[in-house]
C-alpha cells in the first residue's frame, strides 16, 4: 500500500525571459540559483500579484515577463513566514539563497507558465 500524497500548496513566480530559460533547461524541475546581488528568492502567494510583477515590471525591464505555477510540499514551506510585501493579497515567502536547493527538492511536479506578456 503506498502513502498518500502530502498536501503542497500552490506558489507563483513571476520571471524575466533569462531565469525563464534556466527553469526550462533544468526541465522544468528547478529554479536556479541566486546572483550574487539577490540574497532571497521571492515566490507569491498570489496569482493577481504575480502577474502584475510579471506585466509591469518584468515586460519593461526584460521586455518579456512570464508568470510559473508549482506546488511545494505545504510541511516544508512552513519554515518560511509568510511576508506582506505591501496590500493585503502582495504576499511572498522569502527563501534565502542558500536554501534554495534545499527548496527544489520540495517542489512537487513541475514548473509551468500560466502566463506571457511581451
Amino acid at each position: 500500500m503506498t502513502a498518500p500524497p502530502r498536501p503542497t500548496t500552490t506558489l507563483w513566480r513571476p520571471t524575466g525571459p533569462v531565469e525563464l530559460e534556466l527553469v526550462r533547461e533544468s526541465g522544468w524541475r528547478a529554479w536556479p540559483p541566486r546572483l550574487p546581488e539577490q540574497p532571497i528568492f521571492y515566490p507569491v502567494l498570489n496569482e493577481e500579484y504575480a502577474v502584475r510583477i510579471a506585466r509591469d515590471w518584468n515586460v519593461k525591464h526584460d521586455g518579456s515577463g512570464y508568470v510559473t505555477r508549482f506546488e511545494v510540499d505545504t510541511e516544508f514551506l512552513r519554515r518560511y513566514p509568510v511576508r506582506r510585501a505591501g496590500g493585503r493579497t502582495i504576499l511572498e515567502l522569502w527563501v534565502p539563497a542558500e536554501e534554495l536547493d534545499e527548496f527544489n527538492a520540495h517542489v512537487v511536479g513541475g514548473i509551468e507558465v500560466v502566463h506571457e506578456f511581451h
